[in-house]
């Protein structure tokens, strides 16, 4: 248990899946320009991969007050000069409040890094993420996903089809995505997958790049 004056949350699968994800960030990310983390949650992975992945800026941000509670107490914990404060940030609104920051011309989003949430959270939020990477990311910038998927429409392992159906009970718009799905929403939005990684736990990374819009979607 937390102490109660101390805001960090904590999740254990962190501890196993950061130094994965880092690899494969250091893989795909463009050398320079800011981060943008739609649904950091805890905070936890945003204060371990922001050091490392400097000098990109890293900006982490979350929907709910609590979770950007946690992020700030372990950004007070962990303070790097590369980590900015956490923001609000909703993925399916329409504009993201992120989108009208003036400093960000300075250091403009090249990449949109979210870490298991299209299966915690309605399809709308897959979405909104989707759209609102087309309008935030410039030609070349990345998109990267991690979590469960299906393909071919099956699950890839028991304990993901296990999982799915225990996310589906806590509330019927959850729930594991097939991965051609999310791939046919992110092609609309000029969004190619260029690259999909195993991972632990039967989870993926998924990657996906901004194409200029006057590239012909297949």
């Amino acid at each position: 248990m937390n102490d109660s004056s101390d805001a960090r949350q904590y999740a254990s699968a962190t501890q196993r899946n950061r130094e994965p994800i880092l690899e494969v960030l250091l893989q795909v990310l463009p050398p320079v320009g800011t981060v943008l983390e739609v649904s950091s949650g805890t905070g936890e992975h945003a204060v371990f991969l922001a050091p490392r992945l400097a000098p990109r800026q890293w900006i982490p941000s979350d929907f709910s007050p609590l979770a950007r509670a946690s992020i700030a107490a372990w950004r007070e914990q962990y303070p790097t000069e590369n980590l900015h404060p956490p923001i609000a940030l909703d993925a399916r609104e329409p504009v993201w409040l992120v989108e009208q920051d003036a400093t960000l011309q300075r250091h403009p989003i090249v990449a949109i890094v979210n870490i298991n949430m299209i299966h915690i959270a309605p399809w709308s939020a897959c979405l909104g993420l989707m759209a609102g990477a087309k309008r935030i990311l410039p030609p070349g910038g990345i998109l990267y996903l991690y979590g469960p998927f299906k393909q071919g429409g099956q699950h890839t392992a028991p304990s993901n089809a296990v999982f799915d159906e225990s996310l589906q009970l806590q509330n019927p718009e959850w729930g594991v995505r097939d991965l051609e799905e999310v791939e046919a929403v992110a092609q609309a939005q000029h969004l190619c997958l260029i690259n999909t990684y195993a991972m632990p736990a039967n989870n993926l990374s998924v990657v996906f790049r901004r194409e200029s819009d006057s590239v012909p979607l297949s």
